[in-house]
């Protein structure tokens, strides 16, 4: 890997930028410690602090993602969550999936409920429509598809509405390898007061319920 590819690399990791800059801070601290002492106790607290930030930036991510837990941290694009809505009920399909018609940000798109999906997926194509940007501070992850492990950016939905449900500021990924499929995770059921099948049917209930728009 060339600089230039090394270069390329970081800027689509922030987190890890955060910590290799705080190591080498950290490391230059100690090395002008003997000939400038104060400059360097500045750099060691400035070190320490970035990798405490990045530390703590990669476990609210991921306990947002895996968790219902819900880290709010607006400042570097992580909204707080919120679910409201009516009961929803949806029938299975014959392909033997649950399928919803939903809008993304006011653009209509059909959905598939995965719940072996941890993050709610949102195709390219989908994002561009219900233009869908990655925030102040992008925030790629790993997943695994069918066709092998990609890089997928981390995006908010300001609105995801379906049935009597509505999803605001939702996690999602924009996910390359997944075609034209757009799916609700886990993120997302999660956070529901409850979500079940009876029979055919996939029952979703929201925790703030409010009255169906007529």
């Amino acid at each position: 890997m060339d600089v230039h590819e090394f270069v390329s690399f970081l800027s689509d990791q922030p987190l890890l930028s955060l910590a290799i800059a705080a190591i080498f801070i950290t490391m230059l601290a100690g090395a002008i410690r003997r000939s400038a002492p104060g400059l360097a106790r500045f750099l060691q607290g400035l070190g320490n602090l970035g990798l405490v930030a990045a530390l703590l930036l990669t476990i609210a991510q991921v306990a947002r993602f895996t968790t219902d837990s819900d880290f709010a941290l607006p400042q570097v694009g992580m909204p707080r969550q919120t679910i409201s809505g009516g009961e929803t009920r949806i029938r299975l399909a014959q392909d033997g999936h649950f399928w919803i018609e939903a809008e993304v940000n006011g653009e209509s798109r059909r959905f598939m409920v995965d719940t072996g999906a941890t993050l709610t997926a949102v195709s390219p194509s989908t994002a561009e429509a219900a233009g869908l940007d990655t925030g102040p501070v992008r925030q790629p992850v790993m997943l695994r598809t069918a066709n092998g492990t990609v890089t997928a950016d981390l995006v908010t939905i300001r609105e995801l509405r379906f049935g009597n449900i509505a999803a605001r500021d939702l996690d999602a990924v924009v996910a390359p390898g997944i075609g034209d499929t757009n799916v609700i995770g886990m993120n997302l059921l999660s956070r529901l007061a409850s979500w079940r099948v009876e029979g055919n049917t996939l029952i979703l209930v929201p925790k703030t319920p409010v009255e169906a728009t007529p």
